[in-house]
């Protein structure tokens, strides 16, 4: 198993987030990454050579060592690739692995096989040679579940070994998942809970090939030529692999079309209003951050930022004289300008797909928690959640920014006015986070509803 974390709350299908993965296996690690990847490869080489001259195993056969590493690094060329990382069938060779070498050796040898296929994505141009050091790490879950066949000492495979493969397994997902954990949450600075759901699909799938590689095993009958069944297999899952790799990049194009129109849009909010273009772009970048903090998945990510980017975008048909007027709004203006947000999803739905998806955002990112919002008086939960973040950050940004009728607010200001109004205009939650983001000081009590 391998995954390259980006960002939390993502699904398997997510076109955004792998390319985003792609982009980012193509350029050295930042530093901080970088310490922490080699701070985790240094221990894992460390407890690997430490299990190896505790135990003294026998030396095995190389020819059979040469077959079994090739046969893993083969099967690591198989990458699904997964929202902000991927997933690769190795667990069909290891466990055959543990069972036809000694097992303290394993995992210096899935190292080896990791290496090998490394260089091979180097020299393809899908790998920088600087993220070398987390190929180094990359041999925890095979060391997790060395220890346990370590302790066991199995003699040749049977189904009889169910219970012991399936407590090497676990060993392999603790050992992998905190290792991983560490090097995704203090390396690359992502929140801890969405990493563990983003990592449940992968190891559904390790668990999933745990019968067929253990039937491999007995299969083998401690012989390393049986190996080869799994060759039909591991071409079949190739294909699979290869076709969904298609898929994504036609899922790419097409994410990068509606982006491009949200983009174009947002262009045009900006040429018939600066501020309006300049404050929409600001608040889709701490309605991410904050959708990020609250662990929203990818089609609620999808619709926060298209709906963050084009929630003024309604505005286009409100009158220039209304949209600039230098005082306060008279009753009869006010009804004009809140009927952008209806305008705004009327023009989303008109673009279909995912831009009409936000077309209900844009609509409710002028409700308020306590219900007295427009245009459809929602309350509470039933507001999408997207737009709750939308009319906070939304909010906060109008109020640190310059208007034609007043100065802009400071941090400070703006943070006091979102906590005073948490409860009635906001979602408490949606406060609490914002204010997270924004870095204010942690000291203060946390928000509750009035």
């Amino acid at each position: 198993m391998a995954t390259t974390s980006i960002h939390p709350g993502t699904e398997p299908g997510n076109p955004q987030e792998v390319e985003r993965a792609r982009a980012r296996l193509l350029n050295p690690p930042p530093e901080q990454e970088r310490r922490v990847e080699a701070l985790a490869a240094l221990l894992f080489l460390v407890a690997a050579t430490a299990l190896v001259l505790l135990e003294r195993p026998p030396a095995p056969s190389l020819g059979a060592v040469a077959v079994l590493v090739a046969a893993y690094a083969a099967a690591m060329r198989i990458e699904f690739e997964a929202g902000h990382g991927y997933t690769v069938p190795t667990v069909l060779v290891l466990i055959p692995m543990l069972y036809l070498l000694p097992a303290p050796l394993v995992p210096i040898c899935v190292v080896g096989a990791h290496l090998a296929g490394f260089l091979v994505n180097v020299a393809l141009g899908r790998r920088h040679i600087a993220r070398v050091a987390v190929v180094l790490g990359q041999g925890w879950h095979a060391l997790g579940a060395a220890l346990v066949f370590t302790v066991s000492s199995p003699g040749a495979a049977s189904w009889d070994d169910g219970p012991l493969v399936l407590a090497a397994f676990a060993a392999y997902v603790v050992f992998d998942a905190v290792a991983s954990l560490c090097v995704d949450h203090f390396g690359h600075g992502e929140p801890l809970g969405p990493l563990l759901r983003s990592s449940a699909w992968v190891y559904l799938v390790d668990l999933l090939l745990v019968p067929v590689g253990l039937m491999v095993a007995i299969a083998a009958g401690g012989q390393v030529a049986p190996i080869a069944v799994l060759a039909p297999l591991c071409a079949l899952l190739a294909v699979f692999a290869g076709e969904r790799r298609r898929r994504l990049d036609h899922a790419i194009e097409l994410s990068r079309a509606y982006r491009g129109t949200a983009i174009l849009l947002g262009d045009m909010i900006e040429h018939d209003d600066v501020y309006t273009g300049t404050h929409s772009r600001d608040v889709v970048d701490l309605a991410l951050s904050v959708g990020c903090r609250l662990g929203l998945t990818d089609p609620q990510v999808r619709r926060l930022e298209f709906g963050a980017l084009l929630h003024d975008i309604g505005k286009i048909a409100v009158p220039k004289d209304i949209l600039h007027k230098p005082a306060p709004l008279d009753a009869g203006e006010w009804e004009v300008m809140r009927r952008h947000t209806v305008e705004g999803q009327l023009m989303l739905e008109g673009l279909g797909g995912v831009l009409a998806e936000a077309g209900s955002i844009v609509r409710s990112s002028h409700e308020r928690w306590d219900g007295t919002g427009y245009p459809d008086g929602l309350a509470g939960d039933a507001i999408p959640v997207e737009a709750r973040i939308c009319a906070a950050c939304d909010a906060f940004s109008a109020m640190t920014t310059d208007r034609p009728y007043r100065n802009a607010m400071s941090v400070e200001i703006a943070v006091a006015e979102l906590r005073d109004h948490a409860g009635t205009q906001f979602d408490p939650r949606v406060v609490e986070a914002l204010v997270a983001e924004l870095g204010a000081p942690a000291a203060r009590a946390p928000l509750t509803a009035a």
